[in-house]
């Protein structure tokens, strides 16, 4: 059978532009992945691998136009946003760049012998390597910052694991163009091209994590995609780790007090970030619980006002045109569910923007309002009235988990009066990254970052945003009584590469 031609779509019109590529045999996977796992030898170097990742970061900024204009064409995300992203995507690879050239990463423990411990401690020498070649998923929604030069890829080539990554149907062409663009990065510095592997294809991903010398991979999509491929990773004759973000629904509380302090303000921030990027973003707010009330209704007026401003978008195809229309209107069709503003098709290949209400003791029990507890990709929030605290705090309880939470607090609550603490340490069990007086649309490349969160947000504790998403790829070894010629250079005792390590104990930098 004739692999299936790869077809570049214009999700404002629905057509075809162009052929990009085929799908991939499973005999071009197995060539794709054997090269990369050939070419390992080429990152051990850290000086190198850390010069590749800002030469990439310098030819992607280079070929700015090109790549903005290929990627607006296949995703209609517009110049703005996604030139926004690309310079991120560039930021991403610098930064990690700079970790690999400090070395803290590598964790480094050097215990000499003392026979006076309980029980003895022989020599023992500690630090991480990488697992070998990581399989990368891309994500329909960030082009550039979760695609081929990604966090997950950025990660993986700073760990000194060369990467094989399934191209995301939604923008094949601009996956071909920045996977060029890494290629020329690592010739370069006499790195292989195979060290940026690239496949087309449902059943090509599907090969992918089977392959036998693939050691990790990382997934950023739907919660059934990345379920099923975590299940593959762990029925492989050997598992190898799947760090997948899979789903949230970024709760957001705001208490009465907030509310009543501010209520247009929050109004109109939730409408901005639920709306953003025609809200396709993994950590836009799907599920606020309002109070009661006048001050809540405040709040609600506002969000009908700036929602019913927000004009009608494009999303990145249209299935998911489809799955929003279709999800949209199953939830509304619940009995005692209300629309102040209708959201659904906003014309021929666009969509509108809206939300849902509902009381809260719908939510109280199972039932057929659990569906409003899923996520529902796109431009629509769910807005549940609460009564009092044994309310919302009985919403909360039957939460997923997530990758955001997010609580509005008064000014008297966030100097320490009324119940702020507490309702942080009720957001903490829910979500990675806890929010207060903000909104988590918009996640930081910083060293303190974390993008992950109790499954479905993800399947491991892991972030893929920020400088310790580097952990991922690697993992520790430990060599005892090892000669001192023999050892790695890294953990030998006069350090000649200078790295952070700690040494009898002691923390050295």
């Amino acid at each position: 059978m004739a692999a299936a031609p790869v077809w570049s779509v214009d999700p404002r019109t629905g057509k075809q532009r162009e052929q990009v590529a085929v799908e991939a045999t499973a005999q071009e996977v197995d060539a794709a992945v054997r090269a990369a796992h050939d070419v390992r030898a080429s990152l051990t170097d850290r000086t190198v691998r850390a010069a590749f990742l800002r030469t990439a970061a310098d030819r992607l900024q280079g070929a700015k136009d090109q790549l903005v204009e290929a990627a607006d064409a296949e995703t209609a995300l517009g110049p703005v946003r996604l030139t926004g992203e690309l310079a991120r995507t560039s930021y991403q690879l610098r930064a990690f760049a700079d970790i690999v050239d400090e070395g803290a990463f590598l964790d480094v423990v050097i215990n000499h012998p003392d026979d006076t411990a309980t029980p003895p401690i022989p020599d023992l020498r500690r630090y991480k390597v990488p697992l070998g070649v990581v399989a990368v998923y891309s994500a329909s929604n960030f082009p550039f910052a979760f695609s081929v030069a990604g966090g997950d890829t950025a990660s993986a080539l700073a760990a000194g694991c060369p990467v094989v990554v399934k191209a995301h149907p939604d923008h094949p062409a601009l996956s071909e163009l920045v996977a060029k663009v890494l290629r020329t990065a690592a010739a370069e510095h006499g790195i292989p091209e195979g060290v940026v592997g690239l496949v087309h294809g449902f059943e090509a991903g599907i090969e992918l994590i089977k392959h036998p010398l693939v050691a990790a991979a990382g997934f950023t999509g739907s919660v059934r995609g990345g379920r099923a491929l975590f299940d593959a990773a762990a029925a492989r004759p050997v598992p190898i780790p799947f760090h997948g973000e899979l789903g949230s629904l970024n709760p957001v509380v705001i208490t009465e007090a907030a509310a009543t302090e501010r209520g247009e303000a929050i109004g109109t921030g939730l409408a901005g970030s639920m709306t953003l990027g025609v809200g396709q973003f993994c950590v836009k707010p799907g599920l606020v619980l309002v109070p009661s009330g006048a001050a809540g209704d405040g709040l609600v007026k506002s969000l009908t006002d700036a929602v019913s401003d927000t004009d009608a978008g494009v999303l990145l195809d249209h299935r998911m045109r489809d799955n929003f229309i279709a999800g949209v209107a199953e939830r509304a069709q619940l009995p005692d569910v209300e629309t102040p503003v209708t959201p659904g098709a906003g014309g021929e290949h666009t969509v509108s923007a809206g939300f849902l209400t509902v009381a809260a003791d719908k939510l109280a029990g199972e039932g057929e309002y659990d569906l409003l507890l899923e996520e529902c990709f796109g431009p629509v929030t769910v807005l549940v009235r609460y009564d009092d605290d044994e309310q919302a705090r009985a919403v909360l309880s039957r939460l997923p988990g997530n990758l955001t939470a997010t609580v509005h607090l008064s000014t008297a609550e966030a100097a320490g009066e009324g119940r702020g603490g507490e309702i942080l340490a009720e957001l903490t069990p829910l979500a990675g990254r806890v929010l207060v007086n903000g909104w988590p649309t918009g996640v930081a490349v910083a060293p303190a970052q974390h993008h992950g969160g109790p499954y479905p947000a993800t399947t491991s504790t892991s972030t893929s945003v920020g400088g310790t998403a580097i952990e991922r790829w690697m993992r520790p070894v430990a060599y005892q009584g090892a000669p001192e010629a023999l050892l790695p250079v890294e953990l030998r005792d006069e350090n000649p590469l200078g790295l952070p390590r700690r040494f009898n104990g002691r923390l050295e930098r």
